[in-house]
């Protein structure tokens, strides 16, 4: 819960502000699609992260779905002034992971596979940049269609 909420809050309130003084600005805060949908712990089963068991907690999902609440409120308190505030909200990304838990992930996605780091930064610059500029209080989830199915 520290890193995952009370880091968002404390970057947020010391740039926010900043933002808010100059009237103008873009946050753009990291949940996981856990903080949206629910984990399927069948695909845990037999899953490695680095050669060690892996799962997802209740309080991994719960913070990530507190990220996601802050980043709406920051979006609605700084609004007036210019600041606008989005979630950036990514699915499963490989990075470690072992075959079996990648083959159960990607068999839950309609892309049928996990993603890759570098699909994250495509939507992280839309919401950073003045292309989104009417653009606040919405979270972007970059999940190969997970919630789909």
């Amino acid at each position: 819960m520290t890193v995952n909420i009370d880091g968002m809050f404390l970057v947020a309130q010391a740039l926010g502000g900043r933002m808010a003084a100059r009237g103008r600005g873009s946050i753009v805060q990291t949940a996981s699609i856990y903080g949206i949908v629910a984990p399927d712990q069948r695909i845990y089963e037999g899953s490695e992260y680095l050669g060690r068991p892996i799962n997802t907690p209740a309080v991994y999902s719960a913070s990530k779905a507190a990220v996601v609440g802050l980043t709406r409120h920051l979006a609605a308190y700084w609004a007036g002034r210019g600041v606008r505030a989005n979630c950036l909200v990514p699915g499963g990304v490989e990075s470690g992971q072992n075959e079996a838990f990648k083959a159960r992930y990607g068999a839950r996605v309609p892309l049928g596979r996990m993603a890759r780091a570098e699909e994250m930064v495509g939507a992280a610059l839309y919401l950073a940049s003045d292309a989104s500029s009417y653009v606040t209080g919405q979270v972007l989830a970059v999940d190969g269609g997970l919630p789909a199915r």
